[in-house]
């Protein structure tokens, strides 16, 4: 489970230095794509297997399911961390989430997140008085 906030720094080549509390569950390769709020998704090669096996199921009749098979999945990108736990962020996700020098990278439980730092500190900004002042049931049976 990949939990906690790190701020490494986005290196001149676009690579990444994984947290080393996320580097074991990602040793095997990673699987990086286009995240919701303008961020990036990175998932261990296995957790995105199981992903894509959930995504294969939707009815292609249904255009909703098909759109976002198309942005999620022509945006992956499937890297493997150097032996300095390094990876590369490819141009065109780089570009995507607007991500420069400073980072914020975020476990979420199957996933890590990859923030540019201004635009971490502004959505936390943002979302922490929702999350203070939530008075009903938004993750069913979690309160």
């Amino acid at each position: 489970m990949f939990l906690g906030s790190y701020e490494p720094k986005l290196d001149d080549k676009g690579r990444l230095i994984l947290p080393a509390k996320f580097r074991d569950e990602l040793a095997g390769g990673v699987v990086m794509t286009r995240g919701q709020e303008h961020c990036l998704y990175v998932f261990s090669t296995r957790e995105f297997e199981n992903l894509h096996e959930k995504i294969r199921q939707a009815p292609v009749t249904s255009k909703q399911a098909r759109d976002y098979q198309r942005v999620f999945l022509s945006g992956a990108s499937s890297e493997t961390p150097d032996k300095q736990h390094r990876v590369t962020i490819p141009a065109n996700l780089r570009s995507y989430a607007s991500l420069e020098r400073e980072l914020t990278v975020i476990g979420v439980g199957s996933r890590i997140e990859i923030w540019d730092s201004a635009a971490w500190d502004l959505y936390l900004n943002e979302q922490e008085a929702a999350f203070a002042n939530t008075e009903e049931e938004v993750i069913p049976g979690l309160f």
